[in-house]
């Protein structure tokens, strides 16, 4: 037996041999060309810098273009970056999906294998005559047979599978990271949120504190005769008035904590940031070419191995035209006797190929292969909105950041301005000259101005993630894992992250 089914091997192994060229020659489909669009030569809202690489920002950052967050300077988000990556359930989800991507790939390619089987067996029959009479014992039949299969990759049928289940694979590595930096942008932003609320508590408790001066002020004034009730009502007021809206910022911090929590993959219940000094400096971006954001956004990567995966889809429909050939073997013993079951005489075998063809199939075929190239004309319109889409969002955040600048600069003035006013109207206070009214009016000026203020810092910083996030964060292409590395045996899944 060990020699026929050595036998069989040889000759499948030497068919293969035989039709390798052959098959080359005969791949059915179409040939990918990734989809052509048109690409600006500069973004319109980029400032001066704009040609420079991303790594030009920070000198000596190459090794880390990935950490993007470290740009930052803020060791409390780093860690929570650092803890996204680790704990956050949505990226272990998608890596999951990678893995079983690959596994899926790996099912593809078992096809271009022959397959064996055994099926060892006894049976035991009673045998009638023609006269309705039976013999009188029962006959027991032993078999142990071994069949071989292989199935030739004529028409790139299987070929065209596993180049589209590898862009599938490739495709799910790029959600992968897609998913990484839409959650790392995420909890830069709620962080940078979170600490704009405290920057605001500070301005509002200083106002407070400056309210609860004047109230005492008011009252020793309206004891001595200089002021009246009116005035105190009116400090009192104000006074509550800031304090409910200092009391108030509490809800959007913890908001943004427990945001924070869920993201780095913990319980709110478990989970605080103590308040800090926060001074916004959001780092320098360069955008570079909006070619390059082809090579350096995952989604983009990911929509243009969709379009991968549909080009070879076409070529695995368009391989139903054609005739399958499969050539089988066959070889065991089969006898009488368990005695004699395994001995040289009781052998068995087969050899020889099939084809199978399909005549008429009511425009099945040709009804799948539209539809692929269907698939294939909506993958290609995605993969290009989702081109424009990229640009669009790098140029709605350059234009924010590059408009913040100015806001803030005004900003600043104005806040001056409203300070001296209010350093103006509280010595003509003093000195009789005008009613506490217009001590009011300038420190609600003062107030207000400083509550946008903060609210503009905040805005500008988020800003510059989303522009990092519009841009890939450090990622690029060449990043993704190619076809080859995506065909390989996948990795023990289980012992991931232990």
């Amino acid at each position: 037996m060990t020699s026929l089914l050595h036998a069989g091997r040889i000759g499948l192994a030497a068919g293969a041999v035989c039709f390798s060229t052959f098959l080359t020659s005969c791949a059915v489909g179409p040939k990918y060309a990734q989809p052509p669009i048109s690409v600006p030569s500069a973004y319109k809202e980029a400032p001066e810098d704009a040609n420079r690489e991303w790594r030009a920002a920070r000198p000596g950052d190459e090794t880390s273009r990935g950490a993007w967050w470290d740009r930052y300077g803020d060791p409390v988000l780093s860690g929570l970056e650092e803890r996204l990556n680790a704990s956050n359930y949505n990226i272990a989800a998608a890596a999951a999906n990678v893995q079983a991507a690959r596994a899926i790939v790996q099912e593809a390619r078992a096809q271009y294998y022959p397959t064996a089987a055994s099926a060892p067996g006894m049976t035991e029959s009673r045998v009638a005559t023609a006269f309705g009479q039976t013999i009188g014992r029962t006959f027991s039949a032993y078999s142990f047979p071994a069949d071989v299969s292989w199935e030739p990759d004529f028409w790139a049928r299987i070929r065209r599978t596993v180049t589209a289940r590898s862009a599938a694979a490739q495709a799910s590595a790029a959600d992968l990271e897609n998913v990484r930096l839409s959650a790392q942008a995420e909890l830069a932003a709620d962080y940078f949120q979170l600490r704009g609320e405290d920057s605001l508590k500070e301005v509002l408790d200083s106002i407070v504190s400056a309210y609860q001066e004047s109230i005492a002020l008011v009252r020793d004034q309206c004891v001595a005769g200089l002021n009246s009730d009116d005035a105190v009502a009116q400090a009192e007021a104000e006074f509550h008035a800031a304090l409910a809206q200092d009391r108030n910022l509490a809800i959007a911090r913890a908001q943004y904590e427990h945001a924070i929590a869920t993201l780095a993959g913990q319980a709110a219940p478990e989970f605080s940031i103590a308040g800090a000094e926060w001074k916004p400096d959001p780092p320098a971006i360069p955008a570079g070419l909006p070619s390059d954001l082809l090579e350096r956004r995952p989604d983009i990567a990911r929509a243009e191995r969709a379009v991968a995966q549909a080009n070879a889809q076409i070529g695995v429909a368009k391989t139903a035209f054609f005739p399958t050939i499969t050539l089988s073997a066959s070889a065991g013993f089969q006898g009488l006797s368990l005695a004699k079951w395994l001995e040289w005489p009781t052998r068995v075998w087969s050899l020889g190929p099939s084809v199978a063809e399909t005549l008429l199939d009511g425009g099945l075929r040709r009804a799948a292969v539209q539809e692929a190239q269907a698939t294939y004309d909506a993958t290609a319109a995605d993969y290009r909105q989702t081109v424009v889409t990229a640009f669009q969002e790098v140029e709605d955040q350059l234009a924010a950041l590059r408009a913040l600048a100015a806001v803030i600069r005004e900003q600043d003035a104005m806040i001056a301005a409203s300070r001296r006013a209010l350093q103006l109207a509280e010595v003509r206070y003093r000195a009789g000259l005008d009613p506490y009214l217009k001590v009011i009016t300038a420190r609600l000026a003062l107030l207000s101005g400083d509550e946008t203020m903060a609210g503009f810092l905040t805005q500008q910083m988020v800003a510059s993630v989303q522009l990092i996030k519009a841009l890939g964060g450090g990622w690029d292409k060449s990043q993704m894992p190619s076809p080859n590395e995506m065909e390989r045996r996948t990795p023990n899944a289980s012992n991931k992250g232990r």
